[in-house]
């Protein structure tokens, strides 16, 4: 079955370049209408988005509706209206909830609704820890977790009204895993998840459906850290089958897939089946004993939310009761 997205509304923030332009592309190659977002700005001091301003019946009120467009941005609306398809520009910063209202009021002027929201904007600010100030630390949450759930907050009452929605958030292995001197951004991204986590159980009985990224691709923020041939094998292009995947009609919902190189794999938070100590056994030097049991991976449950785990653990402990 052909995915399409004809009549649809997308808006994909970070969008002049890398993933986001790729997205963008690749959403108006299928029939979407997009909103092309980008603030601009250099990828260690400024907030990485593009932006455009669309040539078309709603150029001018869509110009006054928002901020203005950069030329990173305006470049993929270009493309995408040359190649047949629809998109406006916005330039709004993220991390500005008036920006962001002004950026979903002019989807809504335009088109009239947004089905499919993809948070791609991104800076990285990289230092150990140790080196890290403040301001480096809480910029980099303030884009990507903050940035997210801005976006998020000003498509939800539309959403929830239309019954049906896709929002899309990205996150990264530096979230899950870990990766040195990326504190601020693994701790954004880890937040996204727990995000994506709650908005897919209040949106499910709205027909909003959430899911996340985990890109692993070349674009402006990892262009330093590969040669020429890893480069080629991480083509932002290979990442966007898996984002398109996640926010069609179809899409699962609190899905996390990795993608990149080629290689696509669902990501879960599990946990262990553990084992439960009789009240007189509850001491460090227990779970000392028995934390190789503990922490066996053998059998893996991967709770639906949170109370399930709890409810898990005291069915336990009345069954021992």
């Amino acid at each position: 079955m052909t995915i399409r997205f004809d009549d649809r509304v997308a808006i994909v923030t970070g969008a002049g370049q890398g993933l986001g332009r790729s997205h963008a592309l690749q959403l108006a190659a299928r029939g979407c209408r997009v909103v092309v977002n980008d603030y601009g700005g250099a990828v260690q001091t400024g907030v990485v988005q593009t932006s455009a301003v669309q040539t078309g019946a709603v150029q001018t009120s869509a110009v006054q509706a928002g901020a203005a467009p950069t030329s990173a941005a305006q470049a993929v609306v270009d493309e995408i209206i040359g190649a047949g398809g629809q998109a406006i520009a916005d330039g709004g910063n993220v991390c500005d909830s008036a920006a962001v209202d002004a950026m979903v009021a002019r989807a809504m002027q335009a088109w009239g609704r947004v089905d499919i929201l993809i948070n791609n904007a991104g800076i990285l600010r990289d230092k150990t820890f140790a080196k890290m100030s403040a301001d480096d630390f809480n910029a980099v949450i303030d884009v990507h977790l903050l940035g997210s759930a801005n976006c998020a907050r000003a498509v939800w009452p539309i959403m929830r009204e239309q019954r049906y929605g896709r929002i899309l958030m990205t996150t990264s292995t530096s979230g899950m895993y870990g990766n040195f001197g990326q504190s601020n951004y693994g701790a954004a991204k880890a937040g996204v998840v727990g995000l994506m986590n709650v908005l897919h159980l209040e949106g499910q009985k709205h027909g909003i459906h959430v899911n996340a990224l985990v890109p692993t691709a070349a674009t402006r923020m990892t262009a330093e850290m590969f040669d020429a041939d890893t480069l080629r094998a991480l083509d932002p292009a290979f990442v966007t089958p898996a984002a398109l995947f996640l926010v069609a009609q179809a899409a699962p919902s609190r899905t996390a897939l990795l993608a990149g190189a080629g290689t696509y794999a669902r990501l879960a938070i599990v946990e262990s089946a553990g084992m439960y100590f009789p009240e007189h056994e509850r001491t460090p030097e227990s779970i000392a004993a028995h934390f190789d049991e503990i922490a066996s991976l053998d059998t893996l449950i991967e709770p639906p939310e949170g109370l399930a785990h709890v409810a898990r653990i005291l069915k336990r402990a009345q069954e021992a009761a």
